[in-house]
């Protein structure tokens, strides 16, 4: 097992025999699935006996979606084939003898809490939630991506870096911190640190590789609004309220040219997985970093207390007019530009929960 494609393929043939369960959080975005591979593959090259299988927790239809990942996949030269998805494997079987590592993020999606007592591990850049104290290693720190955190722990435990998890992390650094840019508000110096020692065993340049990973992950073509709200989505319960919030790369403007019936789309979604609340918080340049915001609630006045609440800690948010857009006949939309660039769904999510904390009934 000497190169991050050959421990893959060893672990997908050995599934019934993994030790620990790396698995990133439910959206399954780059840096989610980049994580769980690396850090995987950093467990197993120190404990071998103890083989660690990275599952990737989305069905395998939807990872087409992933259009980034399956871009910086295929540059670290990793075999699709070789993935493992939630849909091709018995988790029960599984977690009945192996531990659970959790990368980006700390917290249980719903319907996995039944593994709570199999959590031995963590390293994340969310909001800790104070959950887990047992595990080890338990490193969450705010940072701007958590493969910052696992190339770091590959230096830490004196590991070298290859070519092909220097490739598979970096790219995921350059995406999730927007080309170390300190205006964009994720990038932080360790970010910069780590990145500085992966750039030089990576065949592209820095701006090379940022432009061509940025290119696939703005590819939206031929996408549909079902497919764009679950092209990167995470759901919560928060209190009594269900809300999923969706992270889209284009504007809103744009979106509505492609869909003349947003609101449907939305109310259809928010049918199909039992939502209280759903929010699409929208990513893109044009020119410099930009960010919209779709609200959707049950009634119009949910959804005007929620607005008047993220107006108060400081979202700025503008009312877009969207031409020949109608309100659906269930539920409430508003769209907005959002002046604050600063946040982000990772933001989001401690906000809404603090917000429904202060109206719970």
């Amino acid at each position: 097992m000497n190169t991050l494609q050959t421990y893959l393929s060893s672990a997908k043939s050995k599934t019934a025999d993994a030790g620990l369960v790396v698995m990133g959080n439910e959206a399954a975005d780059l840096d989610s699935m980049a994580s769980s591979i690396a850090y995987g593959y950093l467990c197993t090259l120190q404990n071998p006996d103890t083989p660690a299988l990275p599952v990737m927790p989305i069905p395998r239809a939807d990872f087409h979606l992933r259009t980034e990942a399956v871009f910086v996949f295929k540059e670290a030269g990793i075999n699709l084939d070789d993935l493992v998805f939630l849909d091709e494997v018995d988790l029960d079987g599984l977690m009945s003898g192996a531990g659970l590592v959790l990368v980006d993020h700390n917290v249980l999606a719903p319907g996995l809490e039944k593994f709570s007592n199999k959590v031995v591990g963590i390293l994340d850049h969310h909001n800790d939630e104070g959950l887990f104290p047992e595990a080890d290693p338990r490193i969450i720190q705010s940072i701007g991506s958590c493969t910052s955190l696992v190339a770091r722990e590959f230096i830490a435990r004196g590991i070298t870096l290859s070519r092909e998890v220097a490739i598979l992390l970096c790219g995921t650094i350059l995406l999730d911190t927007v080309n170390l840019d300190d205006k964009a508000g994720r990038v932080t110096d360790a970010d910069k640190e780590i990145a500085a020692k992966l750039l030089p065993l990576c065949p592209l340049s820095q701006q090379e590789y940022f432009d061509k990973v940025q290119l696939e992950k703005f590819n939206v073509q031929g996408l549909s609004t079902n497919d764009l709200l679950r092209k990167d989505y995470k759901e919560w319960t928060l209190g009594q309220i269900q809300c999923g919030i969706a992270s889209a790369l284009l504007p809103l403007k744009e979106w509505a040219q492609m869909d003349g019936a947003l609101a449907a789309g939305f109310a259809a979604f928010t049918k199909d997985r039992g939502l209280n609340l759903l929010l699409s918080m929208n990513a893109y340049t044009d020119p410099g970093f930009n960010r919209d915001l779709v609200i959707f609630c049950q009634t119009e006045e949910e959804h005007d207390k929620l607005l008047g609440y993220l107006q108060e800690k400081g979202l700025d948010l503008k009312p877009i007019e969207l031409a020949g857009q109608k309100q659906g006949e269930t539920g409430f939309v508003g769209f907005f530009n959002q002046g604050n660039l600063g946040i982000s769904r990772k933001k989001m999510q401690p906000l809404l929960a603090a917000f429904f904390e202060e109206n719970k009934s």
